[in-house]
């Protein structure tokens, strides 16, 4: 794999770390760090220093009967069965696919995708887009935060390859393109629909749903 230059921001990784991002980003957040050293341990150093932080806390009383109630409630919910990494897809991006292959859905023009949640938060998909294919030119009406898992693309922004995050805005206008060789496959996450700047994708977003 090549090496990783485009990262997760400071106030993205904090608010992974602290809990307040929403679900569909934190996907996406989790399946760079399994991908990238430098933003793990960045994580790692952010959640030290939480904790160091909640040391310094004045202890809260609990009410009656708290501790009794918490252990009953993790004896109703069972944890989750691990799922482990399977090919290009990191164990998040499998975790959030059931354990399963991706069932794709076409797009048109050889792109393909996978819805993997979506809710008032945000949506997660997974998408695949052949050699040397754009996909639509667009802009944002919220945050896009883009993996690569396999091949690349390039846009306005630069060069995107196995475990790059591009986070794009409000202003950001782009027409990302596949790079050579094997198909690019991405984990995406958004928070608002795109704005395409065609008539077409414009007309066909609803069924999409991107």
């Amino acid at each position: 794999m090549t090496a990783i230059t485009h990262h997760i921001s400071d106030d993205l990784l904090d608010a992974y770390v602290t809990g307040n991002l929403a679900q569909a980003f934190s996907v996406v957040v989790a399946a760079h760090l399994s991908l990238c050293d430098a933003c793990r341990a960045r994580a790692g150093a952010a959640e030290m220093l939480g904790g160091a932080l909640l040391e310094r806390v004045a202890p809260a009383a609990m009410s009656s009967g708290a501790k009794d109630r918490l252990l009953a409630a993790l004896d109703d919910t069972p944890p989750p069965a691990p799922v482990a990494r399977s090919g290009i897809f990191p164990a998040p991006v499998m975790q959030a696919l059931g354990g399963q292959p991706p069932k794709w859905r076409m797009l048109g023009g050889g792109i393909r995708q996978q819805i993997l949640s979506a809710d008032s938060d945000g949506a997660l998909r997974l998408l695949y887009i052949p050699p040397g294919r754009a996909v639509p030119e667009h802009s944002h009406g919220g945050l896009e935060l883009t993996l690569v898992l396999q091949g690349s693309f390039s846009d306005s922004e630069g060069r995107f390859g196995v475990g790059d995050v591009e986070t794009a805005g409000d202003e950001t206008d782009h027409q990302p393109v596949a790079g050579a060789g094997c198909p690019c496959i991405c984990l995406a996450a958004t928070d608002a629909p795109l704005r395409f700047r065609a008539m077409l994708p414009r007309l066909l977003q609803p069924l999409f749903r991107i």
